[in-house]
């Protein structure tokens, strides 16, 4: 019981000093992440990647054309896992990143970046359950990416605002 006790006692300590900072949630009112939404505008897609990266951001963040830029560059590479006896490959590792930049209307840089993240899918069905699972983990991992940038872009709003939080 008292070890309860201990452990509200310290996590309304822990409040009151965040409360005392100046510390706002991110998706509160007057958040980093209310200062970004509809603010930022995304590069045009050019490969299926690309357009799945910048669908998962703007569902984020909003679609937008100013007065922030965000130039990304992903790259997805495939590395093959387990391999059988016969060499045919039965997993692959789905590996990606996207460097990022941040630009203000005057295209100065604000923030820059990289995110990188995996994921895998296995090769051990059909011809088409494969092409299925190799799509759903390109996807997979280009949602991961976003939330990523997204966490990132979040966390230097006050920097890039002027706000505090």
């Amino acid at each position: 019981m008292w070890s309860s006790d201990r452990r509200s006692f310290l996590t309304l300590a822990a409040l009151a000093g965040l409360a005392a900072c100046g510390f706002t949630p991110a998706y509160a009112p007057g958040g980093g992440a209310q200062a970004l939404t509809g603010r930022i505008a995304l590069p045009d897609p050019v490969t299926p990647d690309d357009y799945i990266l910048v669908r998962e951001m703007e569902q984020r963040l909003g679609r937008a054309s100013g007065p922030y830029a965000l130039e990304m560059a992903p790259r997805v590479m495939e590395e093959r896992m387990a391999v059988t006896a016969n060499n045919i490959v039965t997993r692959f590792n789905v590996v990606g990143e996207v460097a990022w930049t941040l630009k203000d209307a005057a295209g100065r840089t604000l923030a820059t970046g990289t995110e990188n993240s995996f994921t895998a899918y296995s090769a051990t069905g059909s011809t088409v359950a494969t092409q299925a699972a190799r799509r759903d983990a390109r996807e997979r991992l280009m949602r991961i990416l976003a939330d990523q940038l997204v966490t990132r872009l979040i966390a230097a709003a006050p920097a890039l605002t002027g706000s505090t939080g």
